[in-house]
């Protein structure tokens, strides 16, 4: 710049020029010594798309709401995450150490419960109790086993699965009569229980990022010649995972249960969780398009937000039909229904798989088939399992759970043999846990004056929300379907180019991926013209408002 101005100025100029050019250089130079300087940022692959993940975990971060949350969640994806498909009762052979890794639980397996419920109940109280409710018990067994009709309310044809369906029937039936047994002799001395919520056969879905797990196209490294693209195939990728449960029956409360280990002990290095990097589909485990759902059994804004226990069915859960029930599937299934149900109940207090919860939630799991009971205590210490956390955080989630406990032996001709009272007491201990109310922020990510969509003081705004969290929630297909590619067209437009001529028709031909259309990627709903606030005026108004949320 210099240089232009000399030769462009005469030459009595040129002196005046130099003296205000050193001026104007040492004021700069005194002025940039305390300069404050931007982070040089790693311009690899890896390190731009880890900005961008962090960029979207902070925007769901800043919404205000539960349901808004849940819809940034589903923002990036129009069709539904290609999620991990697990649905309560399938436990493919050989899964437990895959369900310890993506939920990043370690398993204590030594048979017993926390020394916490030892404390809960005195063993003369307890004693007590379990005479006033174990003949009770005992007829409702006989009840069920030998004298209700069960078979004259199946109307299915099918031979095969009657017996099926008459166990599930007896089980249902008894967990209802024991649970409503139960709460009928404690209710009186304990008062958490009258203020207890009790869902018959709830939804419970959650929804989850886990890492760590190896790329599916393997295969296809040796034939690559890019080592760009050889590198992205080695390096582990994060999977959408979708659970679906229903349990038969589960109790709520609006304070949460005391915890048994605090944060700091479950950093413990000692508590460890296997590696399971294969692609889940090696177990017979299926990916299904869905929109990400988090529910608990209930829709936010319920006043008992906080679980206290929950009975889930054994009957359905075995490996296949040549191979019995057994203690890894039951592990399998607790782990999962139990890390399901706290994630939800995290995501109504604005945490979620991308930002981690703040203190821990603790369950209480019983998994049964009438006969056979097996009890389960999980604490929930951490939500973030997701790329470099699958490895890196060492913060550990804890199951235990006991081995399955035989009720009775059998029921015969109106008489039960070999009644186990040890399964009264684990039930009377589960119920006396008292929930405790937390002197702490529990929605720290929520907004002070709007928690929820019925907060929102603009009508228009909440019932758009409100609309577009439903469906979602419902999971409804879309009215089209997902443009895809047909086998003919693999075969002679991709792999061999025999149709050059051929018109350009589908999506992917002109570069666009469905499968990657954002949830707001769409023309919004068209209002007519009688319905504008200004017919007169063409363009104003023409199409509706829409608040998605900034995710």
């Amino acid at each position: 710049m210099y240089t232009s101005l000399k030769n462009s100025l005469p030459n009595f100029s040129i002196n005046i020029l130099k003296s205000v050019t050193r001026k104007y250089t040492s004021l700069t130079l005194n002025e940039t010594e305390n300069a404050f300087y931007p982070p040089i940022l790693d311009l690899s692959y890896k390190a731009k798309v880890k900005r961008k993940n962090e960029e979207w975990h902070n925007k769901i971060k800043k919404l205000e709401t539960v349901e808004e949350k849940l819809i940034g969640i589903n923002m990036p994806r129009y069709y539904g995450w290609k999620s991990l498909n697990l649905k309560e009762g399938f436990v493919p052979y050989n899964s437990l150490q895959h369900a310890q890794y993506i939920t990043h639980t370690h398993v204590i397996n030594n048979n017993k419960l926390p020394e916490f419920y030892d404390t809960i109940i005195t063993p003369e109280k307890i004693n007590a109790l379990v005479q006033i409710i174990k003949q009770n018990v005992e007829n409702i067994i006989i009840f069920e086993y030998n004298h209700r009709l069960k078979e004259q309310e199946i109307t299915e044809e099918v031979d095969e699965e009657k017996k099926k369906l008459l166990q599930n029937a007896i089980t249902k039936a008894l967990v209802f009569q024991i649970n409503r047994i139960i709460l009928t002799v404690l209710s009186s001395t304990t008062p958490h229980l009258l203020e207890t919520e009790i869902d018959f056969e709830p939804r419970v879905e959650a929804f989850w990022f886990a890492g760590g797990i190896e790329h599916q196209h393997l295969s296809k490294i040796p034939k690559l010649k890019s080592e760009f693209l050889k590198e992205r195939l080695r390096s582990p990728v994060t999977i959408p995972v979708q659970y679906v449960g229903s349990p038969i029956l589960q109790l709520r409360h609006q304070f949460p249960l005391r915890e048994i280990f605090s944060l700091n002990q479950s950093l413990n290095p000692e508590l460890l969780i296997p590696e399971f990097r294969f692609d889940p589909r090696v177990l017979g485990y299926k990916f299904t398009y869905k929109h990400a759902t988090c529910i608990p059994g209930f829709w936010p804004g319920d006043p008992s937000e906080f679980g206290l226990l929950s009975y889930h069915n054994l009957n359905d859960l075995t490996f296949n039909s040549l191979l019995p029930l057994t203690e890894e599937a039951i592990t399998v299934q607790a782990i999962f229904s139990s890390y399901s149900w706290l994630l939800s109940q995290a995501c109504y207090q604005g945490f979620s798989t991308v930002n981690d919860i703040t203190y821990p939630l603790v369950s209480q799991t019983i998994l049964t088939n009438g006969q056979y009971w097996s009890f389960c205590v999980y604490q929930l210490n951490t939500t973030l399992v997701h790329s470099e956390y699958a490895d890196n955080n060492l913060t550990r989630n804890i199951c235990w759970i006991t081995q399955p406990i035989m009720l009775f032996d059998k029921v015969e001709n109106g008489k039960i043999y070999g009644f186990n009272e040890d399964v009264l007491k684990q039930l009377i201990t589960f119920y006396m846990n008292t929930p405790v109310k937390k002197n702490e922020n529990m929605k720290p990510y929520l907004g002070d004056s709007v928690k929820y969509l019925a907060d929102i003081t603009e009508i228009e705004r909440r019932v758009w929300l409100e609309k577009l969290f439903k469906h979602l929630m419902s999971n409804r297909p879309r009215h089209f379907k997902i443009p895809e590619m047909y086998h003919w067209q693999k075969i002679y437009i991709v792999d061999n180019n025999t149709r050059a001529l051929d018109k350009k028709r589908d999506p992917w031909q002109f570069g666009y991926n469905p499968y990657k259309r954002r949830l707001d990627d769409h023309k919004p709903v068209y209002v007519p013209k009688c319905l504008r606030e200004n017919p007169k005026k063409k363009r104003v108004g023409r199409w509706a408002k829409s608040y998605y949320p900034d995710a």
